[in-house]
C-alpha cells in the first residue's frame, strides 16, 4: 500500500465517522434495506481485512479510477480487482460465505467505500479505536435489522459479571447472534486480567454458533477486529446432532461456560430433532415427580430445547447464564421443565428483568435470567439459591432506549470523578449482592434475597419467594387457616344457556364490578350468538365471583363481587371464577377476598406477561384466615349492614329521580 495512505487510527470517533458515512451512502444510493446495507458493508470489511492479512495491497482505488466512476464511466479495473479479491476472501472464510455470494452494491458505492477505507490499516489500528467504533456502529444499525440480533448490552454485561469468567475457561454461545456475549466476556477478561493474550483467548477460548450466516459474519468480524487470527464462529443449527457440533468445535469434553439468549417463541416441529431431546417428549406427573413418556411433542418452543442443549454443551461443574421468557419460570404447564432443570443442575441464581427490558429492541416479552451449574443427576441437593430483581435498567423502555442517569435532590445529573454522567441502574447492585452471597453472607435487600433449595417448589419466579410473601405465609402458618377450595365450590362449568344461540342473556365482564363496594354495577344484554367467546358461567343470587385473569388480579383493583337478585341467571366471563355452596359465612369470605393477605397470594400466584392469570389449582390453594367465631360474626354483620345501606341509598336516589320526573 502506498505510504501516503498508511494511517493508524487512535480515536474511535474517526473510524466511526467513516463507517457511518459509508453506510449512509450505500443506503441512500443503492435502494437496499438497512439490513442489506449492513450485510454488504460487512462483506467489504472482510475483503479489507483479507487484503491486509495477505499484504496484497489490492484494496485500493486511484484518483483517476475514482474520478471516472464519479463521472459515470464503467471502470473495469477496480471491479475486476475487487471481485477477484472477494473470491479469495470467500475461500479464506468458507464457513461464513457461500461460493455464490456476490457483492450487491453498485460500482459507485463500492468505489466510495474503498476510497474511504483504503487509507486505514484496520489490523494496525488501536484495539480500542476499531473495537469501540464497530460496537457503536452496530449498536445503531442492528436495531434497524432483525430483532434476533440484539440483546441489550447492560443485560449481556450483567450476565457475564454474574458468571465471572476466567482466562483458562472455554466459553460458548450457541445462539451467538452478532457476538454480544462473547465480546462482553472478552472485555471482562481484559479488564480483570493483566497481560492477557487477547489473540490466544479468542482463538482457544471463545466459541459461537448461529444458524443465520449474515449474523455469524458480524460476530466473526467483531472478533477479527479484536484479535486477527483463528475465530471460532460457526454458522450451524445448534439444535442439530450434538456429536457433530462438538466435532466441528473440536471439543468433546464440554465447555466451562455457556452464555445464551436463545430465540423466543420459535416452534420446532421436526420430529427427528425433537426425538433427540428429553424435553422434546411429553412428561407425566406422578406424586409430584415427573417422568418422560414415549410421546414426542408435535412442536416445542426453541428456548426450551436450548436449555437442554446448553446443559449438554457444559462439562461437569460448568456454568451457564441464559435469558428466558418468564413463562418458563412460572407457568404451571411448564413445571416439568423446572423439574428437569432441578434434576440436571444446581441453580445458582434467578434474576427478574422489567417488562420494558427488550422493548427498545423489538419485543415486549417479559424475561428473567437463569444461572446454573451442571451437576450429576439425582445428587442430594442442599444449598442456597440467590434471587435478584432489576428495577432500573439505565435506559428507558421506549423505542430508542434513551439512557437514564442518576440525579441529585435538585434534579441535576450526577457525574463520576471523570465528569461522566452515572447511569441509573441496579445491575451493579445485584452483582455486588451476589458476590456477598457467594461468600456465604446473608443477603436481603430491596433487589435481592436467597432461599434454601428445599424451599423451592414448582416455580422459579422472584415474586413467589420474596421475603414479604414468605413472612406472610409464616403468619398464616401460625394462625387458623383453610384452603379456599375446602370451604366452597369453585364453579367452572359452562352454562347450558350458551347452547341456545337466540336466547337473550345479561353478560357481566370484569369491568362491570365496583371494586370498592363488592358489587356488580352493570351488565350488557346480548343474544347468545353475539356473546364474546370468553362468556362462560351462569351466576346465581348469593354467589361470589372473583377475578382470576387480567392485569388487576392481585392488586387493589382486583374484581370481586356478591351476586345480587338483580343479576340472577346472568352469564359472566371466564376471567372470573364462581364461588358457591359455602361452608363458612359468605359475607366474611367476601370481606377476606378483598384483604391484603388474599390479594398478595393472588399476585404471587399469577403467571403470564400479556394477560396475567391464576390457575384453578392455585386459586383453590389460597389460604383463608379464620379468626374466632365472634370476630367472623361481627365482620359478617357489618358487611351485611353495608350492603343494606347501599341499597337504601340507591332506593332513595331512585325515589328522588321519580319525584323530579
Amino acid at each position: 500500500m502506498n505510504s501516503l495512505f498508511e494511517l493508524e487510527l487512535t480515536k474511535e470517533d474517526n473510524l466511526l465517522k467513516k463507517f457511518e458515512e459509508i453506510h449512509d451512502y450505500i443506503y441512500a444510493n443503492d435502494g437496499l434495506s438497512p439490513q442489506q446495507t449492513l450485510e454488504e458493508f460487512v462483506k467489504i470489511l472482510f475483503i479489507k481485512i483479507y487484503d491486509e492479512n495477505e499484504n496484497l495491497n489490492q484494496f485500493t482505488i486511484s484518483k483517476e479510477e475514482w474520478n471516472e466512476l464519479k463521472s459515470g464511466k464503467a471502470v473495469n479495473s477496480i471491479i475486476e480487482r475487487i471481485s477477484k479479491l472477494f473470491e479469495k476472501t470467500k475461500e479464506a472464510y468458507q464457513d461464513i460465505f457461500d461460493a455464490d455470494d456476490r457483492i450487491k452494491i453498485s460500482n459507485i458505492a463500492l468505489g466510495f467505500t474503498i476510497n474511504k477505507l483504503q487509507g486505514i490499516s484496520l489490523l494496525n489500528s488501536s484495539q480500542d479505536a476499531k473495537g469501540l467504533a464497530f460496537q457503536k456502529f452496530l449498536s445503531h444499525h442492528e436495531k434497524d435489522g432483525r430483532g434476533q440480533f440484539f440483546t441489550p448490552e447492560p443485560v449481556i454485561d450483567f450476565c457475564v459479571a454474574m458468571m465471572q469468567p476466567k482466562p483458562n475457561e472455554t466459553i460458548i454461545d450457541p445462539a451467538c447472534g452478532s457476538g454480544g456475549f462473547l465480546m462482553s466476556a472478552l472485555k471482562y477478561l481484559q479488564n480483570n486480567n493483566d497481560k492477557l493474550n487477547t489473540k490466544k483467548i479468542v482463538a482457544k477460548n471463545l466459541f459461537g454458533l448461529d444458524i443465520n450466516k449474515s449474523i455469524a459474519r458480524i460476530a466473526k468480524m467483531k472478533l477479527l477486529l479484536e484479535a486477527n487470527g483463528n475465530i471460532n464462529i460457526l454458522c450451524t443449527n445448534s439444535l442439530e446432532d450434538l456429536d457433530s457440533i462438538k466435532l466441528s468445535l473440536a471439543n468433546s469434553e464440554g465447555f466451562d461456560l455457556v452464555l445464551a439468549n436463545p430465540p423466543f417463541g420459535a416452534k420446532i416441529t421436526n420430529t427427528n430433532t425433537l426425538s433427540k431431546f428429553d424435553l422434546g417428549y411429553k412428561w407425566s406427573n406422578h406424586n409430584k415427580e415427573f417422568y418422560k413418556t414415549k410421546s414426542v411433542y408435535p412442536n416445542q418452543n426453541a428456548e426450551i430445547l436450548f436449555i437442554e442443549r446448553c446443559l449438554q454443551l457444559l462439562k461437569e461443574g460448568g456454568r451457564m447464564g441464559i435469558v428466558l421468557p418468564n413463562g418458563n419460570f412460572e407457568n404451571p404447564s411448564l413445571e416439568y421443565l423446572r423439574y428437569y432443570i432441578k434434576l440436571k443442575a444446581k441453580i445458582l441464581a434467578i434474576v427478574n428483568l422489567p417488562q420494558e427490558t427488550f422493548i427498545p429492541f423489538g419485543t415486549g416479552v417479559k424475561t428473567s435470567l437463569l444461572f446454573l451449574e451442571k451437576e450429576t443427576p439425582n445428587k442430594i441437593r442442599q444449598y442456597p439459591i440467590f434471587f435478584g430483581r432489576v428495577k432500573k435498567l439505565g435506559y428507558q423502555g421506549n423505542k430508542n432506549g434513551t439512557p437514564l442517569y442518576q440525579k441529585d435532590k435538585y434534579g441535576q445529573i450526577v457525574k463520576d470523578k471523570n465528569g461522566q454522567p452515572i447511569i441509573d441502574e441496579d445491575f451493579s447492585v445485584i452483582v455486588d449482592a451476589y458476590k456477598e452471597f457467594q461468600k456465604g453472607n446473608k443477603v436481603e435487600t430491596e433487589n435481592s434475597f436467597s432461599i434454601n433449595y428445599d424451599e423451592l417448589n414448582g416455580r422459579f419466579d422472584f415474586d413467589f419467594y420474596s421475603p414479604e410473601n414468605r413472612r406472610m405465609f409464616t403468619k398464616l402458618d401460625n394462625s387458623k387457616t383453610v384452603r379456599l377450595g375446602d370451604i366452597c365450590e369453585i364453579i367452572k362449568v359452562k352454562s347450558k344457556k350458551l347452547k341456545d344461540s337466540n336466547l337473550t342473556v345479561e353478560y357481566v365482564e370484569l369491568s362491570d364490578i365496583n371494586t370498592h363496594s363488592y358489587e356488580i354495577i352493570n351488565s350488557t344484554t346480548y343474544q347468545v350468538h353475539e356473546l364474546p367467546s370468553r362468556a362462560s358461567y351462569e351466576i346465581q343470587e348469593g354467589d361470589i365471583i372473583t377475578a382470576i385473569a387480567g392485569n388487576s388480579v392481585g392488586t387493589r383493583k382486583h374484581a370481586t363481587a356478591l351476586v345480587t337478585k338483580e343479576f340472577e341467571g346472568s352469564i359472566c366471563t371466564n376471567g372470573f371464577r364462581v364461588l358457591r355452596n359455602f361452608k363458612i359465612d359468605p359475607n366474611y369470605l367476601l370481606f377476606f377476598l378483598k384483604s391484603e393477605v388474599f390479594l398478595k397470594q393472588m399476585f404471587m400466584y399469577r403467571t403470564g406477561a400479556a394477560i396475567p392469570n391464576v390457575s384453578d389449582i392455585d386459586l383453590a390453594n389460597t389460604l383463608i384466615n379464620l379468626p374466632d367465631e365472634k370476630t367472623i360474626k361481627e365482620i359478617s354483620k357489618k358487611m351485611s349492614k353495608a350492603f343494606e345501606l347501599r341499597q337504601e341509598s340507591r332506593n332513595q336516589i331512585e325515589s328522588i329521580n321519580f319525584e323530579l320526573a
